[in-house]
């Protein structure tokens, strides 16, 4: 009895000794990983990579580098939750305007374009657009098959019944960017919540494709928008062969909505 009380009182010995050592001269946990924990307890932890980053806690590593990454990398989620955000400002000591970092999303296509042929593939813009470019007649069109409908967390794209494209409810979009990610066809893009007019057209004359052209219902490149501006928001760019506009100029006075004989610029949804 005796005999086992001593071997078991050397083996704790002997375990406390190892414990020790390895305290005393293994490596620390380096700071900065301790600085990312602590951030990443200030993140919604949903890892949904709209951010840029891959989850959570390579977002926060990022941030315990550079705080700044936050205004290039925005969270959406904690940009509309007043007290995560208030969390994060303190642990990065940073200060945030939600006014030049609440975004929108954007389908820079308003619809009707005609088929050029059945489709019966699968269900997906990226897979129909691998196929001849997809199944519309303007190569630049939404196909409405709903790639970005399954993207959006917020539940704030639909697939609109009469012009058979996405269309964005600015009420529930959370300017996260996982639709901008999944259009094949790049044509949605985020603005900011405050912009005042949309151009909802994509088409480059200057890219044309053979055998395809624009819907009846495109830009047709007249310039009437750029003539009518009196801020000079609006540019002409001739390489695309599109208008391109300085939101910072715009005031909202919707002499281009008026001017624009295809209704291709329209009024930012808060404007209506």
């Amino acid at each position: 009895m005796l005999e086992t009380i001593l071997i078991l009182t050397s083996i704790g010995l002997v375990c406390a000794v190892l414990i020790i050592l390895v305290y005393r001269f293994l490596p620390k946990e380096p700071e900065s990983l301790k600085k990312a924990e602590t951030i990443n307890e200030k993140l919604p932890g949903m890892n949904c990579g709209a951010c840029g980053y891959p989850g959570c806690f390579a977002y926060a590593q990022a941030l315990s580098r550079d705080p700044k990454v936050f205004f290039s990398n925005t969270c959406a989620t904690v940009l509309r939750d007043e007290k995560m955000l208030s969390g994060l400002e303190d642990e990065l000591n940073i200060q945030v305007d939600k006014s030049t970092l609440n975004k929108k999303a954007v389908v820079a296509c308003s619809g009707n374009c005609d088929n050029v042929g059945s489709y019966l593939g699968i269900e997906s813009c990226e897979t129909a657009t691998k196929i001849l470019r997809g199944f519309k007649r303007c190569p630049y069109s939404c196909l409405g098959l709903g790639d970005c409908v399954e993207a959006c967390p917020s539940n704030a794209i639909n697939i609109d019944i009469g012009t058979r494209v996405s269309a964005v409810n600015w009420d529930r979009c959370t300017g996260c960017g996982l639709c901008v990610k999944t259009c094949p066809r790049n044509l949605i893009s985020l603005v900011p919540a405050n912009t005042k007019i949309l151009y909802l057209c994509s088409y480059q004359d200057a890219r044309n494709i053979p055998g395809r052209e624009k819907c009846e219902s495109g830009c047709i490149g007249c310039r009437k928008c750029f003539k009518a501006c009196p801020k000079e928001a609006i540019l002409w760019n001739k390489e695309k062969a599109m208008p391109e506009f300085d939101l910072s100029k715009c005031d909202g006075c919707g002499l281009c909505v008026e001017a624009c004989p295809k209704g291709k610029i329209v009024k930012a949804p808060v404007y209506r």
